[in-house]
């Protein structure tokens, strides 16, 4: 946990949780268009836009308590645990050079902070999604940071309460927080865009028994 009351992915907690995996399936969130999907994290397999089905059915209902002038934004669902693993250890290798006097557990709580520790993503259960808001006619908000940003290059900004973001980003976080939530996402708050559910961290956000979704493969 941050000094701020942040409980990071790679808090033990999370990973006390347990599994009970319910077997839903990862579908293709573009098999029917009802999702406007960004193409910046496409790969071959077309792994990066899918979920699991209970998950993308939560985000429909989401983008339906929007204003009608806008829509949601897919940009990454699942990945692969191999992929997931690849991205800790290339942030986490970055922080140990930019900070040689830090312990390990100092460095693997730092990563966290940005990537989820690959035992538990979410992402790799197809629980998570990032994503942003658009305009009707495809034209997406700025919302105080660009997606992805890590903590160190946007100045804090990518954490859902960051101050001074400004206004019209301050307005679209919440836009965006309340139609997930109110769909039962949750939030992981060292990234506006990062929403998840049935995972492990959704589990301990809201006291749910077990996670409905455990890492698994594409296939």
């Amino acid at each position: 946990m941050t000094a701020d009351g942040i409980v990071l992915m790679s808090d033990p907690r999370i990973a006390a949780v347990p599994v009970v995996d319910c077997g839903e399936p990862l579908v293709d969130v573009r098999r029917d268009g009802s999702l406007a999907v960004d193409p910046r994290r496409a790969e071959e397999s077309g792994a990066f836009a899918h979920l699991r089905e209970g998950v993308l059915t939560r985000l429909l209902a989401a983008q339906s308590l929007l204003p009608d002038s806008l829509r949601l934004l897919f940009v990454e669902g699942y990945r692969p645990p191999a992929l997931q693993r690849a991205y800790f250890e290339r942030y986490a290798g970055r922080l140990r050079a930019e900070h040689p006097d830090w312990p390990a557990t100092r460095v693997r709580d730092a990563a966290a902070r940005y990537v989820s520790p690959p035992e538990i993503a979410p992402h790799s259960a197809g629980a998570a999604v990032d994503l942003t808001l658009v305009s009707a006619d495809g034209h997406e908000l700025h919302m105080g940071s660009e997606l992805n940003a890590g903590p160190e290059d946007s100045g804090g900004a990518c954490c859902t309460d960051a101050p001074g973001i400004g206004a019209g980003a301050r307005a679209g976080r919440r836009l965006l927080a309340t139609a997930l939530t109110s769909a039962g996402l949750v939030n992981y708050p060292t990234e506006w865009w990062h929403w998840s559910y049935g995972d492990r961290y959704w589990a301990l956000a809201t006291g749910a028994g077990h996670a409905r979704y455990g890492p698994r493969p594409l296939g």
